[in-house]
C-alpha cells in the first residue's frame, strides 16, 4: 500500500472538551459511529463524573487538561494532533452564573481564546467548533432569532457566551482559522443535568409518580423556550466542520413552548395533573429573565442539510420514561 493510501486510511481524530457532559457524550458516540478516533479532555479531579460516557469509555482516549491552563491545551494538541476540536466545556448553568460570574467569565469566555490561540500556534489547519448559545439573544430584538439578530444577553452566562462567539469570529477573520459557532437553542435528553428545568421537571414527575415526593418547585412558568433533542443537535455540530467555508449557524426547532406547557406534557405522561403538584419558588426566578426564545434554523437546514428528528412532545415523554426507569432501578 502506498504512503498516500495509508494516510487516507487513517481515521480522523476529534478532540472534545466537555466530553462528560450531555452534548459531549452524544457527540463522542456519534463520532465513534463515523469511525473517528475521539479524544476527550477531562480535568484532573477526584469528582469527575464519567456516568454519561461509561458505556463508551473504553473506546475513548481521555486526556487531562484544563481550559484555564493554555499550556495544557497546547500539550494536548501537540500530542494527539486532532483534525477537529469541539469546544463544549463551560460553566453552562445560567442560574449559577449569577453567583459565580467571574468563574463563568474565565471558563465560558476566556477559555475560548485560550483554545483558539493554542490551535493557532500548534496547527492552524485544525477545524474548530464553538458552542454558542441562544442565551446570547437574551432580551430578544426580533422573533424568531436568526444568525443576524443582535445579541442582548441577560445573564453573566449569556455575556460570556457572546464573548466566546465573537472571539471565534475574530480568530476566523484574523488568522484564517476554520472556526464555526453553533448558536444552539435549548436541547435536552435523559442525560441532561438535574439543574436544567426540563430535567428538573421530568425527574420531579418521576419522583412524584413513585411516591418519593409530592411537590415540584419551579420559577417562571411563563418563560418560553425552543427545545430540541440533544443527539439531533450534535449532528449539526459535525456538519458545520465538514463545510468548505466556516460560518455560524442557528440550530433550533423553530417552535416555542412555555415551562407551563412542559409541565402539562410531563405530568400527563405519568397520568398526573401538574396543577396538583407544581409550586412557585421565588428563589428560582432569575434577576433578569429571558422571556421568549425561538430560533430560525433555515440556514442550517438549507446549507448543512440538517433536520431534527425528535419533536417536543416526544422528547418530554422520553425524558419522563427514562427518569421513571432510572428511579425504579435505584429503588429495586
Amino acid at each position: 500500500m502506498s504512503q498516500s493510501a495509508t494516510v487516507m486510511a487513517m481515521p480522523r481524530r476529534a478532540l472534545i472538551t466537555g466530553v462528560t457532559g450531555q452534548d459531549g457524550s452524544y457527540l463522542a458516540e456519534y463520532l465513534l459511529g463515523l469511525g473517528y478516533e475521539v479524544i476527550g479532555m477531562v480535568r484532573r479531579s477526584s469528582t469527575v463524573n464519567f456516568e454519561r460516557i461509561a458505556h463508551i469509555q473504553d473506546r475513548l482516549v481521555l486526556a487531562p487538561g484544563d481550559l484555564l491552563d493554555e499550556a495544557s491545551l497546547i500539550a494536548i494538541l501537540r500530542e494527539h494532533r486532532p483534525h477537529e476540536v469541539y469546544n463544549l466545556a463551560a460553566q453552562s448553568f445560567v442560574q449559577t452564573s449569577w453567583s459565580q460570574p467571574v468563574l463563568t467569565g474565565e471558563t465560558t469566555a476566556l477559555s475560548v481564546t485560550r483554545m483558539l490561540d493554542a490551535i493557532r500556534m500548534v496547527d492552524p489547519t485544525i477545524r474548530f467548533y464553538q458552542a454558542s448559545s441562544s442565551e446570547m439573544f437574551g432580551k430578544v430584538q426580533e422573533v424568531p432569532q436568526r444568525e443576524s439578530t443582535p445579541f442582548y444577553p441577560r445573564s453573566p452566562y449569556g455575556v460570556a457566551k457572546v464573548y466566546g462567539h465573537w472571539i471565534t469570529v475574530n480568530y476566523r477573520e484574523s488568522y484564517g482559522l476554520h472556526a464555526s459557532s453553533g448558536i444552539l437553542f435549548n436541547h435536552g435528553s435523559p442525560r441532561r443535568g438535574l439543574e436544567f428545568v426540563e430535567r428538573r421537571v421530568s425527574n420531579g414527575v418521576a419522583r412524584i409518580k413513585l411516591g418519593l415526593q409530592d411537590k415540584l418547585s419551579l420559577g417562571n412558568l411563563d418563560a418560553q423556550r425552543d427545545w430540541g433533542y440533544a443527539p439531533d443537535y450534535v449532528r449539526a455540530m459535525w456538519l458545520m466542520l465538514q463545510q468548505d467555508t466556516p460560518s455560524d449557524y442557528v440550530v433550533a426547532s423553530g417552535e416555542t413552548h412555555s415551562v407551563r406547557e412542559l409541565c402539562e406534557l410531563a405530568f400527563s405522561a405519568a397520568d398526573l395533573d401538574w396543577e396538583d403538584h407544581v409550586v412557585i419558588d421565588e428563589r428560582l426566578m432569575r434577576p433578569a429573565e429571558v422571556d421568549l426564545l425561538v430560533g430560525d434554523p433555515t440556514r442550517a437546514v438549507k446549507e448543512l442539510g440538517w433536520k431534527r428528528e425528535v419533536d417536543f412532545p416526544t422528547l418530554v415523554q422520553m425524558m419522563v420514561e427514562a427518569d421513571l426507569e432510572l428511579l425504579r432501578s435505584q429503588m429495586s
